[in-house]
């Protein structure tokens, strides 16, 4: 009797771990109508033989990751409008968000994720159905958010694939320089014209893209992750900014919060840059009108004297954004562009801005729904 019943559980074990692997292997393709309009919000200065610069602010969701090309057809769909209203030329330079790349990672999930009501129970079915990579992820991960280094490190060399692919196909297709927003990656490199990933720690990076598809220099890591993002995300280390000669001037990124710290304005002077292109994203419903947090990192720059509240969130982005403002910056102009949309609880807010002759230039509607162009044409 005890071997039978032995033989029955070890006969349902085997049962249940055959399902379980055959369930983590079947990934749909349903239907999803995404919204493809966006609206030109901002259109600054006149048409000229210098080019522009071009924000685009998506509004994306997570079914939008499903597959690389299901987030292909979001983003030429906005690229092919801006050509409709005469804004891309050869000298164009198209700026996306932090994070846009990031989010790759959830490619080819099961239903279960997309369909969650938090972020919490999505990343539970992340983990549930890639048990595998999960478990070689987490021997690799280097952070002292240990489960969020090996989310985010598990399918690291796809996502760089389809980072490549997905952008330098738009660049190329569109005949622009591109700004590819940014994408959480471990310790990458351009190896031979090809996006590669290390062994090491986590970088928040962003790649350039010629109008041939190619990249332009190598990763530019983001400098000053904030407190949230340490635990997982190293800062940019002994690395330095670069810069990167594009059509229309000698271009210069800058991630998220490394726009607010001088020093970095100082840096891309010496390089003789002309443009930046700030790529940012602020988590958290209705966070632009809520009072500044602070610089929420360790390396607070003593010549800053913003305190925290004393300003509302957006203000505070304006304000310590130094694009164009002499005698902090050389540079000629600039755009900080953020990621919108929602992603189960947790919305993006954030409103883009152009900055010129040390002023900002934002849309007039303050609303954080739907995507928008903001152009800036260069004089």
């Amino acid at each position: 009797m005890r071997k039978f019943l032995l033989l029955s559980l070890l006969a349902l074990l085997l049962a249940a771990v055959t399902g379980y692997g055959v369930w983590t292997q079947q990934r749909s393709s349903g239907h999803y109508l995404s919204d493809l309009r966006i609206r030109l919000a901002v259109n600054q200065g006149v048409a000229g033989a210098h080019g522009n610069l071009l924000g685009l602010q998506p509004e994306l969701f997570p079914n939008d990751y499903q597959s690389p090309a299901r987030l292909r057809r979001k983003l030429a769909a906005y690229l092919q409008q801006a050509r409709g209203l005469g804004l891309l030329n050869e000298k164009t330079i198209v700026v996306l968000p932090e994070h846009i790349g990031t989010w790759l990672l959830l490619r080819d999930e099961k239903d279960e994720l997309y369909q969650a009501l938090d972020q919490q129970e999505a990343m539970n079915w992340l983990m549930f159905g890639n048990p595998l990579k999960l478990l070689g992820a987490l021997f690799n991960a280097k952070g002292r958010s240990f489960l969020e280094d090996a989310r985010l490190r598990m399918k690291a060399r796809t996502m760089a694939e389809d980072y490549q692919a997905l952008f330098g196909g738009l660049a190329k297709e569109f005949g622009v320089t591109l700004v590819a927003g940014s994408i959480v990656l471990p310790d990458p490199s351009v190896e031979q014209g090809t996006l590669k990933i290390g062994k090491g720690a986590l970088y928040n990076v962003s790649l350039v893209f010629a109008a041939d598809g190619h990249p332009l220099g190598q990763p530019q890591r983001k400098l000053y992750p904030t407190f949230d993002e340490r635990g997982y995300i190293k800062g940019g280390g002994r690395q330095e900014l670069t810069a990167v000669q594009t059509p229309a001037g000698k271009l210069g990124v800058l991630i998220g919060t490394d726009s607010w710290y001088p020093d970095n304005y100082s840096k891309l002077d010496e390089l003789g840059v002309s443009l930046i292109a700030v790529a940012a994203s602020l988590p958290g419903q209705n966070s632009w009108d809520k009072p500044w947090r602070g610089f929420k990192n360790a390396a607070t720059p003593a010549e800053i004297s913003l305190r925290p509240g004393e300003l509302g969130e957006g203000e505070a982005w304006h304000r310590l954004t130094l694009i164009s403002r002499a005698p902090a910056s050389q540079s000629t102009a600039g755009i900080s562009v953020f990621l919108h949309g929602q992603f189960w609880n947790q919305r993006y807010s954030g409103q883009s801005f152009i900055s010129q002759d040390g002023r900002s230039i934002a849309a007039r509607d303050g609303s954080d729904r739907g995507a928008r162009l903001l152009n800036l044409w260069l004089p």
